[in-house]
């Protein structure tokens, strides 16, 4: 939890360690080195001075001479448990640990340095000096913030509630917008395009040319079942007789029997562009959104007149179906007519269908590989691929067959088979050749498309599946087949016909009769229609979450602007300070430092009036000693001892020097690190107590 925090690069880290513990070995330090190993965060904090024993100090660590942060570290004297137990109060703890210092021989030259007020001071400049770094990026983000909302708060700078004509031109302006959008939509624009999605315009133009056509292509004859009504309709039109030609009348039958069935992919049609109208008008009176009543009639009256359109658009789609069975054009150009059919040009040269399918061949003799398949009436080629380039083989369809086959165990595909009914070779040295498609719908549609080219299921197989009819006897006619055929491959030629004009007749109708108006109707009728609605004053009464989102956006708008005027204060006013230069702080991974060792008063007893002394200059030279070491640092043999104090006889008058605190170095400093000596001090003379009569006298 804690590496939650001071892993962020804005947290400032105190590494508060207690005077009488090993500062080398402080958990506080060794955390604060893996998340900050510059040190420009971490704030070293030395607490329980008071607490430390009798004659050792903190002194060289407080002045960063020993253990070096780059910041430094600061001391601190905080309330005892007696003193929280008695309710002591907060200034008079401040004032003792201010007395502690400034009375204390080793801090009363770091006093101004030390305390609790000097932390609070050290860390009010740290934070100055975050804001002043943290400006530019904090007033660009707020700048950026504030050119957001200046194009939404332009309408609402002026806005006043109370004023008359603020509804009128409100609900022109979005009445108008309304237009703009819906026929932006329909006819397309290049504002606000969107790149994920079909919407519009684009879903209707889809509607036109791709599921319209795909319903029509859909609506494949039952080839089995056309047949017999083919048969049907020739044997009851010769009656008694036996015809000698292909009746013309039962071309016409079957044609109109064929063109009805246009009409449910007709009117399908419609109801999509109608489904997709209305999800158009929903979408563009999302602006609409703060006014709800205004929003609840637009949507209200628009989608009452796509309602109204939809019935006569309907209408002139059932008309247009009329007018194709009214008349059957067997003159028309693109006709192959009577003639043609018994050339039978048209038909051999024409592909009934193309597709992908698997000849499944065993792993001996290749395996099973896919192939683009072409089938006319006289043969079915498959080629390496839909190019048609490189033809792998062609298979006449003279006395082929089609027997269904079980589908594998280890596979997922159907499979149907083709075979020759004198036994005869089909592929290679192979009897049959099996077929294999993805679905059961591809594999009935691939039937059905044989059936069309005169390849039939084996009788036996559909004897078994299901018995034959006394018509399916008749129909082996040689001369009935002939006259079936021949009227199949007109009925597939004319309904091209039929298909491609009402492919091409639909979409003007329905956007000469519906889409256009309707964009008519909204640019010059619906304001209309809306004033008729109702009250002006309740169609344009605002949204409570639209009042609540024009206030807040109001006032951040004027925070925003605040705030800038503010960070352009602070950026002319604010002082900061610079970073200290970095020092050498490996000692808190690698060099351990053993607990500070005490440092051994040799100064002589003072009497308890006595002020303390204070540091100066030896004037004696110093004798060759091995005092303990400070801090735990082996002995030093260049070290110089303690100064003896030369005490002065019992009743002489005058009082011996106080001896000065012994220079020490430390060994292996660093470079850069100034010695540990003191400097001289001119101004602060060694103290010579007067002369005072002995106890004695």
């Amino acid at each position: 939890m804690l590496l939650q925090f001071i892993t962020k690069e804005s947290c400032l880290i105190l590494a508060v360690t207690p005077a009488n513990t090993d500062l080398a070995n402080s958990d506080a330090l060794k955390i604060a080195k893996e998340v900050d190993p510059q040190g420009l965060r971490t704030i070293g904090v030395i607490t329980k001075l008071d607490l430390m024993d009798e004659g050792t100090d903190a002194r060289d660590i407080l002045e960063n001479k020993l253990l070096p942060l780059r910041r430094g570290y600061i001391g601190v004297v905080n309330r005892s448990q007696k003193d929280i137990d008695g309710k002591k109060d907060i200034r008079a703890a401040l004032a003792a640990e201010r007395k502690f210092f400034l009375s204390h021989p080793a801090y009363r030259h770091l006093a101004e340095r030390m305390g609790t007020p000097h932390l609070q001071k050290t860390l009010n400049q740290q934070l100055t000096n975050h804001i002043r770094d943290t400006l530019p990026g904090l007033r660009s983000k707020l700048q950026s913030q504030l050119l957001s909302l200046e194009k939404e708060v332009e309408e609402f700078k002026n806005f006043r509630p109370d004023d008359p004509a603020r509804k009128t031109k409100a609900l022109l302006q979005m009445v108008q917008q309304f237009g703009v959008d819906f026929e932006k939509c329909i006819e397309g624009s290049g504002d606000q395009v969107d790149t994920s999605n079909l919407s519009g315009g684009a879903k209707i133009n889809r509607i036109f040319h791709e599921r319209f056509p795909f319903e029509l292509v859909k609506m494949e004859f039952d080839e089995k079942e056309l047949r017999k009504e083919i048969s049907y309709a020739i044997k009851n039109i010769h009656g008694v007789r036996t015809g000698l030609f292909t009746p013309d009348l039962a071309f016409e039958a079957i044609m109109k029997k064929q063109i009805i069935k246009l009409k449910d992919p007709c009117l399908k049609c419609v109801d999509l562009v109608i489904t997709e109208l209305v999800a158009l008008i929903m979408k563009c009176a999302e602006k609409l959104g703060s006014y709800p009543r205004l929003r609840e009639e637009t949507e209200r009256i628009v989608s009452t007149y796509i309602r109204e359109r939809d019935s006569k658009t309907k209408d002139q789609v059932l008309l247009l179906i009329d007018i194709e069975l009214s008349y059957i054009n067997t003159n028309h150009e693109d006709f192959i007519g009577f003639a043609n059919i018994g050339l039978n040009f048209y038909w051999r040269a024409k592909v009934i269908r193309r597709g992908w399918l698997t000849i499944n061949i065993s792993i001996m003799k290749g395996g099973s590989k896919d192939y683009w398949f072409v089938l006319t009436a006289e043969s079915l080629s498959w080629y390496k691929d839909e190019e048609e380039k490189e033809k792998k083989y062609m298979l006449p369809l003279d006395n082929l067959k089609l027997r269904d086959v079980e589908k594998g165990f280890m596979s997922s595909k159907h499979v149907f088979a083709i075979f020759n009914t004198e036994q005869r070779n089909v592929y290679k040295d192979l009897r049959q050749i099996e077929l294999a498609c993805d679905t059961q719908e591809e594999v009935d549609s691939w039937k059905a498309s044989f059936l069309r080219a005169g390849v039939y299921p084996d009788k036996g197989q559909a004897e078994n599946e299901d018995s034959l009819t006394q018509s399916d006897m008749v129909s082996m006619d040689p001369q009935l087949e002939r006259q079936v055929e021949t009227i199949r491959n007109l009925v597939d030629s004319y309904i091209s016909i039929v298909n491609k004009s009402i492919r091409d007749l639909m979409p003007k109708t329905i956007m000469h009769l519906m889409i256009n108006n309707t964009k008519d109707f909204i640019h010059s009728e619906l304001l209309a229609y809306l004033y008729s609605a109702g009250d002006q004053g309740s169609l344009m009464e605002e949204s409570a979450e639209q009042a609540q989102r024009r206030d807040e956006m109001l006032r951040m708008y004027h925070a925003l602007k605040e705030a800038l005027l503010i960070i352009g204060d602070i950026s002319t006013t604010t002082v900061s300070t610079p970073v200290p230069p970095p020092v050498d702080d490996t000692w808190i991974t690698k060099e351990p430092s053993p607990p500070p060792s005490t440092r051994h008063a040799n100064s002589m007893t003072l009497p308890p009036n006595r002020p303390p002394a204070v540091r100066g200059p030896s004037s004696a030279p110093p004798p060759s000693l091995n005092p303990s070491p400070a801090f735990g640092v082996p002995p030093l043999p260049s070290r110089p001892g303690p100064v003896q104090a030369h005490v002065g006889e019992a009743g002489s008058a005058a009082a011996p020097l106080v001896p000065s605190r012994p220079a020490r170095v430390p060994p292996s400093l660093p470079p850069g690190i100034p010695s540990r000596r003191p400097p001289a001090a001119p101004n602060r003379p060694t103290v010579v107590r007067p002369s005072e009569p002995s106890l004695l006298d």
